[in-house]
């Protein structure tokens, strides 16, 4: 294995998230914005290192993105529209009645939902909208899918924590107390040398508690089974993923009522 594919695959922290982390469809933000009641400010909470939050500063005039992680947030893009809080999902720190739009992408998984929720109820606009985003889980073609698939659920399936399950069902499950709407049918669809999908699969939980458990060996050998399918690492190939999303309108009324 390259010594280059080797920094990339064991890359940590913020700086890897902000690299390897696909970005969201340019069409996603621009629904998102055509449901909202006007554009003038767009949360995005649990925003890593900000890759939605452009997005959504392309379609509003404001946009906060809040992450309770200080090297998420130092990591995270610029933009003139976009002001960076560290602050946790459930403490958001933005008045009453202000935001037109509150969006977590691939992240309300690790929040307090009932809390959340009231957060939202009191920082949202009459009529504002919540999305929860997620992305699921990534295809590959056919040979080298096979062999990630054998990874993702029975090498690394162990370590992920029990929040994974819901990104896996596209947060069907989670209770959503809101008036829910469809959204479009969306993916992420990218191509990638082999290095870039390591350096994705580096940020993942699992395998950062898979390391931390001694169990090295599980990575390595993924990674050198890759490189033997993959052929030539510079080579760019297809990787998709499904965007899964629950998204509702708060009525006038329930900005104070319980959840």
């Amino acid at each position: 294995m390259s010594a280059e594919l080797s920094r990339n695959w064991f890359a940590q922290g913020g700086e890897a998230y902000a690299r390897f982390r696909p970005t969201y469809p340019e069409r996603l933000a621009q629904f998102l914005t055509s449901a909202s009641p006007n554009n003038h400010l767009a949360l995005d909470v649990g925003c890593g290192n900000g890759q939605f939050a452009l997005r959504l500063a392309e379609n509003f005039e404001r946009v906060i993105g809040i992450d309770p992680s200080v090297d998420q947030i130092a990591h995270a893009v610029h933009h003139e529209r976009i002001g960076y809080q560290c602050a946790p999902a459930e403490k958001l720190p933005v008045p009453d009645g202000s935001a037109s739009l509150i969006a977590a992408a691939q992240a309300a998984h690790w929040f307090d939902l009932p809390v959340f929720y009231q957060e939202v109820r009191r920082v949202c606009v009459p009529g504002g909208v919540l999305a929860l985003i997620s992305y699921g889980v990534l295809t590959l073609e056919p040979e080298l899918n096979e062999r990630f698939g054998h990874f993702y659920c029975e090498e690394i399936g162990p370590y992920w924590p029990p929040e994974r399950k819901l990104v896996d069902e596209g947060y069907a499950g989670i209770d959503f107390p809101f008036s829910e709407f469809p959204a479009p049918a969306m993916s992420i669809e990218l191509n990638w040398n082999l290095s870039e999908l390591l350096g994705y699969i580096s940020t993942w939980s699992a395998v950062r508690r898979a390391r931390e458990e001694g169990r090295q060996e599980i990575l390595t050998r993924f990674a050198e089974e890759m490189k033997r399918l993959w052929g030539d690492a510079d080579i760019r190939r297809s990787v998709k993923w499904p965007i899964n999303m629950r998204i509702g309108k708060l009525e006038r009324s329930s900005r104070n009522s319980p959840v």
